[in-house]
Parts: structure tokens; sequence; C-alpha cells
């Protein structure tokens, strides 16, 4: 049975930095790129390409989370909230279990918070300048694809209804974070779905989007952490 992260204090940590989903250097919005037929194109590389250009084309993200992390060590564990993020530089995850913590990317730092296992601290870290050697998930699929992976298409699905292409990645770089890869992708906006991850540390990572919404307009102070008080800072 899957557990909350809040039991795991060690693992958890290390597996909502790595949260920091979507740092790749957007661009301007731009209009997505044309529709394609359901089944005219099964070419993995060009599926894998085309939703890269169609993220870097997005002014901003929102999305609900859905987290699972298996470890053949210490078990499986679940986080869910609420993921915003608009431009390369700002992200807020508010987390709905466990309640309470949250990631923030501000333009300067990373705060991740996580009063349920390390109360009474945030660590405050620098935002990476490669994404795909940071902490960011989806830029390590989303970066340069064609030039980082083998890709295999491996059949249609659906994730919450929508229809998507799955399509599994092996990285050709033995320096990039993850040893393999699958990717839900959207067949009508070209986005990312789900996503699971084989990690070089041996856990696998599941993470689903639902409730997908783009180029809204967000508020700058949706993007600011206020140190609660009495909660030290932590420089990493």
């Amino acid at each position: 049975m899957a557990r909350s992260l809040r039991s795991a204090p060690g693992i958890r940590v290390a597996a909502w930095t790595a949260l920091i989903l979507i740092a790749t250097p957007w661009s301007a919005p731009t209009a997505l790129p044309a529709l394609v037929g359901a089944a005219q194109d099964h070419d993995p590389a060009a599926i894998v390409e085309r939703a890269a250009r169609a993220y870097r084309a997005l002014s901003s993200f929102h999305a609900d989370f859905k987290q699972v992390i298996a470890d053949s060590m210490v078990g499986t564990f679940e986080s869910r909230g609420r993921l915003s993020q608009a431009g390369a530089g700002f992200l807020v995850m508010r987390f709905s279990d466990p309640a309470g913590d949250a990631i923030v990317m501000d333009g300067e730092h990373i705060w991740v918070y996580t009063p349920s296992t390390t109360p009474g601290q945030v660590i405050r870290l620098a935002i990476p300048s490669d994404p795909t050697f940071g902490p960011n998930v989806l830029a390590w699929i989303l970066t340069n694809p064609a030039e980082r992976y083998r890709s295999r298409y491996l059949r249609s699905d659906a994730v919450a209804g929508r229809t998507t292409d799955v399509i599994g990645l092996t990285p050709v770089d033995a320096s990039l974070p993850f040893t393999d890869a699958v990717v839900w992708l959207d067949r009508h906006d070209f986005l990312p779905r789900k996503l699971e991850i084989r990690e070089r540390g041996g856990q696998r990572r599941t993470l689903t989007f639902l409730g997908v919404e783009v180029n809204r307009r967000a508020s700058s102070n949706l993007f600011r952490f206020e140190v609660p008080q009495g909660v030290r800072i932590v420089d990493q």
C-alpha cells in the first residue's frame, strides 16, 4: 500500500527537490503546432520533438499533480498538490498531501519548505543554470530530446480521458540522472500528462498531471515565499 511521503523524511526531501519540474527556458507564447491526425505520425522522435516545441511556446502552465515514488528499500510513497509556473524562474507547488508543504521558485532562489517532516526550517537553493542536470524532471525529457535519447513508440493510451501517445526514452548520455523513462504526450495539445522515470538510484517516479491549464495570467504574488516566523533558512 502506498504511504504518504511524510513517513519517509530521508527520501522525501530529495524527492521534492527533484519535483522542481518545469524550469525549461520558455520563449514568448506562440501558436501551438498544427494538429495532426490521431494515427498519422507514430515516429517517436518526431512526437517528442513536437512536444518540446509546444512546451517551450507556453507562457504559463498550471496543473494538479500526483506523484508516486516506488523504492524497493523503503516502499511506495504518494504526494499530491497544485503546480503553477510562469517562465523559466517562477514556480510554485502547494501540497495538499502532506498539507502545508511547498516548493517555490521566485526568480532568484528555490525554497523547499517541508514542515511535515523537517519543521522549523526552509531550504534555500540557487536555481540551476542547466535544467537538464538539475532537479527539473520534465526538463530532462524536453531539453534537446533528439540529441539526448533513443525513443520508441509504445502504444496509444488515455490519461483522465485524454488520448495520449506513450513514448519510451533511453538516454544516450550516461551523465543524465535516469536510466529509462516513459512519457504520455497528449495527442491534442502535445503536452505531458504523465511521466514515469527510473532513476539511477533505483527509485521509480511516476508523475501525473490533471486539469492542465496553459497561458493563464498568474499574479506575481503567487510565486513569493514568505518565511514563517521562527523558521530558519538553511542555504544549500
